[in-house]
C-alpha cells in the first residue's frame, strides 16, 4: 500500500519530475503537497527557479489529478513507482548528490535490496577486448552475489548486462528515459528480457522520451547504486570518464582494465590508472581489493 505522502509525490513527479532537493525546497514553502493548489504561480516560480508558465501548469495539472491513483495506473503496466519517502527506496541512492525523487522500476524489484552491486561501464563502441576482459572479471563477482549495474546502452553496457546473465547472475539497467520507451533499438530484445527476468530502472516517468541531457544525469544513479565501479575501455573524452568522476566524488573504489597503449579506447582508462584508479585483470583480484578497503564483507 502507498501512503498519502507517497501518492502526492507520485502525482507531482508525474506532472513535473522535480529532483528530491527541489521537492524538499518546495516543502519549506508548504507543509503538504496538496497546498500547491493554493500557491500563486509567481511565488512557486520564484521558489523553484522555474518559468511562471511552468508553475501555472504544475498547479493546474496537480489540481486536475487529485482523483488520479497513479499507483493503480503503474500496477496496470507492471511498473513499480518508488518515491524517496518509501521504505523500498534504495538507501545508497539517498547518499548521492541530488537523489531522484522517484525511481520507476520494471522487473525483479528485489534486486534493489541486494547488498553488493558493481557498476560496469565503458565505451559505446567497445571492442572484443572489453568482451574478453569481462569473461575474466564478471564470473567471480557473480559467485559472490554481486549485481552488475550498467546503463543498457550499446557497447560496454550491453556486454556487461549480457555477461551477468550468461554467467547466471543478476543485473540492473539504468535508463535515461521513461519505461514506455526503449533505446537504442538494437537493445530492444535485451531490454524486454531484463524487464521480465532482471530489473530496469529510471528516474523519469514512463511517458518521458529520450533526451540527450538525460544520460549524463542517469550516470549518478549507476555509480550511486554501486559500491565500486569497473571501467573496461574509454576514450580520453567520454561519458565514461564523467561517470568515473561521479563515482570518485561518491567515495567509490574505481577499477580499470589496463589497455593497449596504441588504442584510442585505452587512452582514457590508462589515464585513470595514472591518476590512481586500481588496475585489474582478474575478478578475484578485484574482490581481494574490495576486502582490503573493507568495501566488501
Amino acid at each position: 500500500m502507498t501512503n498519502s505522502m507517497d501518492e502526492k509525490l507520485l502525482r507531482l513527479h508525474y506532472i513535473h519530475p522535480l529532483p528530491w532537493q527541489k521537492i524538499q525546497h518546495l516543502l519549506t514553502l508548504i507543509s503538504d503537497l496538496d497546498e500547491l493548489r493554493n500557491l500563486s504561480p509567481t511565488i512557486l516560480a520564484m521558489h523553484l527557479n522555474i518559468k511562471q508558465s511552468t508553475a501555472s501548469s504544475m498547479i493546474e495539472l496537480y489540481d486536475k489529478m487529485q482523483a488520479t491513483l497513479l499507483q493503480q495506473y503503474y500496477e496496470k503496466h507492471q511498473i513499480y513507482a518508488i518515491p524517496y519517502t518509501s521504505k523500498f527506496y534504495p538507501l545508497r541512492l539517498k547518499e548521492v548528490f541530488d537523489p531522484p525523487a522517484v525511481i520507476y522500476a520494471k522487473g525483479n524489484i528485489s534486486l534493489l535490496q541486494e547488498p553488493h552491486m558493481m557498476a560496469v561501464i565503458g565505451s559505446r563502441i567497445a571492442t572484443n577486448y572489453s568482451e574478453n576482459a569481462l569473461k575474466l572479471l564478471i564470473p567471480p563477482l557473480i559467485q559472490q552475489k554481486f549485481v552488475v549495474v550498467s546503463g543498457l546502452a550499446k557497447g560496454a553496457d550491453r556486454l556487461a548486462h549480457e555477461a551477468a546473465i550468461r554467467y547466471g547472475g543478476n543485473t540492473i539497467g539504468v535508463l535515461g528515459h521513461g519505461l514506455f520507451h526503449s533505446y537504442p533499438k538494437e537493445n530492444d530484445e535485451l531490454h524486454r528480457y531484463m524487464t521480465e527476468h532482471q530489473l530496469v530502472i529510471t528516474e523519469y516517468p514512463p511517458y518521458v522520451g529520450v533526451k540527450k541531457w538525460h544520460f549524463p544525469a542517469r550516470n549518478r544513479i549507476i555509480s550511486g547504486l554501486s559500491e565500486a565501479l569497473l571501467v573496461t575501455e574509454a576514450k580520453l573524452k567520454s561519458g565514461t570518464l564523467i561517470t568515473t568522476e561521479l563515482a570518485l566524488e561518491q567515495g567509490k573504489d574505481v577499477f580499470v582494465v589496463p589497455g593497449n597503449i596504441f588504442s584510442e579506447l585505452s587512452k582514457g582508462t590508462n589515464k585513470l590508472i595514472k591518476e590512481g584508479a586500481i588496475p585489474v585483470w582478474d575478478g578475484h583480484q578485484m574482490l581481494a581489493e574490495l576486502q582490503m578497503f573493507s568495501s566488501f564483507r
